[in-house]
């Protein structure tokens, strides 16, 4: 493809989220949310169903505007032809079923832009990657779910846009072709492409995501880097894996140091799991197990971003 590549991270924002208010009658859908989007970088937009999310992802869309607060788009306040230089996969795709699929795709990527010859040469281009040439005269409806999507994909980023918004993108697709997805996720990030990912799957979440949002009952209750968050919410556990038997456990009573968790034998060994006490570091353990066997493995466990949504979820209830 045609477009240059540009692989380090630019912290300068391309999308600031300052304050923004939004009310539907007597329903408060955003509450003073702000956040930023780093240049090329893919950004998690979570919450539970309800938090608010859509009316923030039309609101950048400028499918609707704010009632208080602003969006800057590029260091400025977004502005209508901004729309051209995103893309947009809704959760709800819009696919015009009677269609023949090739037909539709060169009919959006022109709205979009895209000179005819310049969508074909791309269209072929995708629809080999995605091994669809064989539906280019096939009506949409005829196309799995798992197909649509592949196309309601394609279309999304044919005109090759600065910015991405992706709402649930994996929704429909067996295993593997939602890790063809993220593939190429992950190829237009390193691109260049800045992409604000919004989607329940937090295995996803953890797998491509640098930063992320939360939000729940319009309000945002969590931001940050994605390593920094689960360092922030690490609960201190540590999993040893010694080259040893069970008479090991006489010598690792609880103390001032750590509580014993859990003990299991395993091929490798007596897995142990640890919790430190306040101030004591995984270092500290270590010196402390080196002399009673081999240690064959040890990590910190981290708390999974799963885990932290549904704490944080239930916090702000």
């Amino acid at each position: 493809m045609e477009r240059a590549q540009e692989t380090t991270r630019n912290t300068n924002p391309i999308i600031e989220v300052q304050g923004v208010t939004k009310r539907y009658a007597n329903h408060l859908a955003i509450d003073e949310v702000s956040f930023s989007v780093s240049r090329g970088t893919i950004f998690g937009l979570l919450g539970p169903n309800g938090a608010g999310k859509t009316t923030l992802i039309r609101m950048i869309n400028q499918i609707t505007a704010p009632d208080n607060g602003t969006i800057f788009f590029d260091g400025r306040p977004i502005q209508k032809d901004d729309v051209e230089r995103i893309g947009y996969l809704p959760e709800e795709r819009g696919l015009y079923k009677k269609m023949k699929v090739g037909e539709q795709a060169l009919y959006l990527a022109q709205l979009k832009g895209v000179s005819k010859q310049i969508a074909l040469e791309r269209l072929v281009y995708w629809f080999r990657k995605f091994e669809i040439v064989g539906w280019w005269d096939k009506k949409v409806e005829e196309l799995s779910k798992g197909m649509q999507q592949k196309v309601q994909f394609i279309t999304t980023i044919i005109h090759q846009p600065d910015f991405l918004i992706l709402d649930e993108p994996f929704s429909g697709f067996d295993p593997i072709n939602t890790n063809i997805i993220k593939t190429e996720i992950l190829r237009l990030k390193e691109e260049g492409t800045t992409i604000i990912l919004s989607t329940h799957n937090m295995e996803s979440v953890e797998e491509i995501c640098d930063d992320i949002v939360l939000i729940n009952k319009s309000k945002k209750v969590l931001e940050g880097n994605l390593h920094d968050i689960k360092q922030q919410f690490k609960e201190h556990l540590f999993e040893v894996t010694i080259d040893t038997g069970e008479e090991l456990l006489s010598n690792l009573k609880d103390n001032d140091l750590f509580t014993l968790k859990e003990s299991r034998l395993s091929p490798l060994g007596l897995t142990l799991k640890f919790q430190m006490n306040e101030g004591v570091n995984g270092n500290t353990l270590l010196n402390t197990l080196l002399p009673l066997g081999t240690i064959v493995s040890f990590e910190e466990i981290l708390p999974s971003m799963n885990s932290i949504f549904i704490k944080q979820v239930n916090a702000t209830k």
